[in-house]
């Protein structure tokens, strides 16, 4: 009787060492005599002691810092980049058993893709395109990791390093596009008063009685205004017989000219 409750003690205490608890965001790659088994979790679940053993695979994405690195822009400008990236694990089978180092492997892919994405991509397309630059790296760097069951799910540049000639010739390129801009909005507005002042123009012409209301106005404020300016007005009658008299000495001194010059 014994030897049976001690047996029964050893298969019990045999079945409490098999058994695992995997969370929710962990799967276990169970190996038999060396051979895959199955993926197991999350959950409890029991393997065979000293046959079977594990290794605990973490399904939560990654972030990791790609540090900084030089290369040479498309254009033959060098730069300085660092990136991030975020991944996750979606085959734990292949991620354990292709890959010694998972993580190693990843940053080491990052590496080596932002130096090669940068290089086929100009400076500005770098500065003013970002996303779509990191996108393409994105794409690069998941189709390496594919096959080790790993899905890139984004990377971005974080910063950007240009050299300080560079710079100066960028802030000299965009004063420059600042000047053009406000000479056109300047030359525009411009012509846009020169067209009002045309139609205003038009208008009194077909009116003349606006001409002598727009004298009042002005008239009205300078009136406004504390100075010493005197305006004088004189009828628009007195002009146009003012005009008229000049016309008609002029031409009467043409007139009396002729004679002498025969």
């Amino acid at each position: 009787m014994s030897l049976t409750i001690l047996a029964i003690l050893v298969l019990l205490a045999i079945g409490l060492m098999g058994l695992r608890i995997a969370n929710q965001y962990q799967r276990a790659v169970v190996f038999r005599l060396g051979r895959y088994m199955r993926t197991r979790g999350p959950g409890l679940y029991w393997i065979i002691p000293l046959i079977e053993w594990q290794q605990t695979i973490d399904l939560r994405i990654n972030t990791t810092a790609v540090e900084q690195q030089e290369t040479i822009t498309k254009d033959n400008v060098p730069i300085k980049v660092n990136a991030v990236v975020w991944y996750r694990i979606v085959d734990p089978k292949l991620a354990v058993i292709e890959v010694k180092n998972i993580d190693l492997a990843v940053i080491q892919v990052a590496l080596t893709t932002l130096r090669t994405g940068i290089g086929q991509h100009s400076l500005d397309e770098v500065l003013k395109e970002q996303e779509s630059v990191a996108s393409i790296i994105q794409r690069k760097i998941d189709a390496v990791t594919e096959p080790w069951g790993v899905k890139v799910e984004r990377v971005e540049m974080k910063n950007v390093e240009i050299p300080e000639s560079m710079q100066r010739a960028m802030a000299q390129e965009a004063e420059a596009l600042r000047e053009k801009r406000a000479r056109l909005i300047k030359a525009q507005a411009e012509f846009e008063a020169s067209e009002q002042l045309r139609r205003a123009s038009e208008i009194i012409m077909q009116n003349p009685a606006g001409l002598e209301l727009r004298r009042m106005q002005m008239i009205t404020e300078v009136g406004a205004e504390q100075n010493t300016m005197t305006i004088v007005m004189m009828p628009s009658e007195f002009v146009s017989m003012a005009r008229g008299i000049g016309e008609a000495f002029r031409s009467g001194a043409g007139v009396t000219s002729q004679p002498a010059a025969r």
